[in-house]
């Protein structure tokens, strides 16, 4: 079994590369509904490539001095650094939380192809 690294060009999995133009955009939703609709908006509005929807979750936080414990939806977005603005924009006018969470992770590497799919998903639709 090999080691090396598979080609495009082979038909098989593409090779490791770096990758300093995608991020990868965590945040909540309070529920299924609401987390498949922003989703559904972000893919839809070309925003971001993919928004993975986890299962629900018990976030625990203080807020306004009182220790919360709330179910939520994680959503983890998948965009490049380019549209990341406009979708936490979009994102933030989708959210109902005060101070939703949005967290901007660099991506340091990742498939060829698999980033080239993201790239091509979040191209800025022209009128």
């Amino acid at each position: 079994m090999s080691s090396a690294p598979h080609t495009e060009a082979t038909g098989q999995r593409s090779a490791l590369v770096p990758a300093n133009d995608v991020v990868v955009i965590l945040s909540n939703a309070p529920d299924m509904l609401l987390a498949k609709r922003i989703a559904h908006v972000l893919v839809e509005e070309h925003l971001a490539a993919c928004v993975n929807l986890g299962t629900a979750g018990l976030s625990m936080y203080m807020w306004e001095g009182t220790l919360e414990g709330t179910e939520e939806i994680p959503l983890t977005m998948k965009t490049t650094s380019e549209r990341a603005p406009a979708l936490v924009a979009r994102l933030l006018q989708l959210h109902p939380y005060e101070v939703p969470e949005v967290l901007v992770l660099p991506v340091s590497g990742g498939s060829t192809s698999y980033l080239d799919w993201v790239r091509s998903q979040t191209l800025q639709q022209r009128p």
